[in-house]
Parts: C-alpha cells; sequence; structure tokens
C-alpha cells in the first residue's frame, strides 16, 4: 500500500453538500465534509510539476521515489501513473517520482495561517483540492481515504453529504483533474527517471531496499537534480525562489534534534540552489 502524505482539505465540498443522501444501502456509500479544522495540513505534500514549480517560494521541495512491488494493492495504477524500474531481469517495481513539499510530519504547511486556515485557498494546489481522495490509489479504493486519522474533525456523520458510492468518486472535477495532470507529466517524469538511473545507479538498490520495508519505503532526491535533468529553461529563476523557501525551512529546524535529518537536506539543497541560480 502507498503511504498517502497528509493532504489540504481546506474548503467544504458545497456541490457534494447538495447532492440529496438517498444513495445508502451497498455498503460503498461514504460521506465527508472538511470542516477546516487544519488537522490535515502538516507533514509532505505531494504535488504536480506544474503545482511544484508554481509554489517553488512557499514550499521546500524534493523529489519523493516511491516504490511498490508486484502484487502490493497499488501496484497496477502506480505502473500506469508512474514509471516502472527493473531490478533483477525478472521482477521490477512500479516507482511514482512525485515532487513534493517535503515537511516534518508534526510540522504545518507553509500557507497554513496563524487562524488555522489555508492563505492561499484560492490558488491552492490540486492536491488540496482534490483531499481527501487520492489520485495515485484505484478509484474503488478511494472509500478508504474517507476515514479520519487521529485528531482530524473532518465530519463523517450522517449529516455529511455522500461523496463515494458504489466504487465512485460523485463530485469527480477536482479528482479528474488532478490525475489528468499526472498523467501528463509523466513523460517528464520518466525523462528524469532515466537521467538519475544513469548517473545514480545505486538508487535501483535504495528502490529495492525502500520496497522491502513493511509499511512502505522512500528514496528522497532533491530538485536540483530535476531541474539539471529536465534542462528547465527557467531554472535560475525557479532555484532563486526555492533557496529563500529551503532557507526558511533550515531556520525552522536548524539545531532541533528531531529536525536533524530535514535539516541537513535543507541545507545541502540551498547550497545547490544558490549554485543554479548564480549560473
Amino acid at each position: 500500500m502507498i503511504p498517502v502524505p497528509a493532504g489540504r482539505a481546506r474548503r467544504l465540498k458545497n456541490a457534494a453538500a447538495q447532492r440529496p443522501n438517498s444513495l445508502e444501502g451497498t455498503g460503498m456509500t461514504h460521506r465527508f465534509r472538511c470542516t477546516a479544522c487544519g488537522q490535515c495540513c502538516f507533514g509532505q505534500l505531494p504535488l504536480t510539476l506544474d503545482d511544484a514549480l508554481a509554489n517553488a517560494g512557499l514550499f521546500p521541495l524534493a523529489m519523493i521515489w516511491t516504490p511498490l512491488r508486484k502484487g502490493a494493492k497499488d501496484h497496477a495504477s502506480v505502473a500506469r501513473l508512474g514509471v516502472t524500474i527493473r531490478v533483477t531481469p525478472k521482477d521490477e517495481l512500479a516507482v511514482l517520482i512525485v515532487p513534493t513539499a517535503y515537511i516534518p510530519p508534526d510540522q504545518p504547511c507553509p500557507a497554513l495561517g496563524e487562524d488555522r486556515l489555508c492563505s492561499i485557498h484560492s490558488h491552492k494546489p490540486l492536491r488540496c483540492r482534490t483531499m481527501p481522495f487520492y489520485p495515485y490509489r484505484e478509484e474503488q479504493f478511494q472509500g478508504e481515504m474517507l476515514s479520519p486519522r487521529k485528531g482530524w474533525q473532518c465530519d463523517v456523520s450522517d449529516a455529511a453529504p455522500i461523496v463515494f458510492h458504489e466504487r465512485k468518486v460523485l463530485e469527480r472535477a477536482d479528482f479528474e483533474n488532478e490525475r489528468n495532470a499526472i498523467l501528463l507529466q509523466k513523460p517528464v517524469i520518466k525523462a528524469y527517471a532515466d537521467y538519475m538511473l544513469k548517473y545514480s545507479p545505486f538508487l535501483v538498490a535504495d528502490l529495492a531496499k525502500a520496497a522491502m520495508k513493511r509499511q512502505g519505503g522512500q528514496v528522497v532526491s532533491s530538485l536540483s537534480s530535476f531541474l539539471t535533468a529536465s534542462r528547465n529553461p527557467q531554472a535560475k529563476q525557479i532555484a532563486n525562489l526555492q533557496a529563500q523557501a529551503l532557507g526558511r525551512a533550515l531556520a525552522l529546524t536548524a539545531g532541533v534534534q528531531e529536525y536533524a535529518d530535514y535539516a541537513a537536506s535543507y541545507g545541502g539543497w540551498k547550497k545547490e540552489m544558490d549554485y543554479l541560480a548564480a549560473r
């Protein structure tokens, strides 16, 4: 199963709220309403490429590789939306490679205001609009995303609107927009994977090791490697913005033992971004 990072549910599903709640009866019906509690706005936020680069001045970004072995529940979906990487002549992994706001699990999104509301609500990323649904999971399993985690205040009572019925997402626009964006960016992600595997062949062993972890594992690479591999024409501007975001993230984590790994990553990546910005 894919480890699903916390998302950013920050609005009521108004259209869903107006839907008649007359679809009960199959056991595949789920209700949900966001209460704007802000509890899901912590930790890693997976993004589309467009959303990541558009918010390079806000989020400390990394490329997160999540491998799945054959037989895993979401293997087919990940293979379709991500890439496949051969580990041995007879075995391959399905791998998601996702630009991600790389934030410690107990730290808030930089866009979360003191009032616990999203400060970029009107132009928030697709990931935040689609929550609690998750595009990398098969649609038939999306109902599993509708059980609030501990501490979350999502409304799943009988008063909440029905949003999932008979293995289908009912209000589909955001879900399909995010999935389509992921499909459109797949060639760029595939080219990046090819580049990394060529110049960092140790990645195959790291991914194979991560895939063996019981709760799922990740391999983290820098955004600078993506900017270099993709030859992004805006790399210098993006790097300048990202260096600022990484600097802020470093200031929040430096000297805190539990964030030592994050601080080390932020510091190293900031140096890379400063170099790209100065080229």
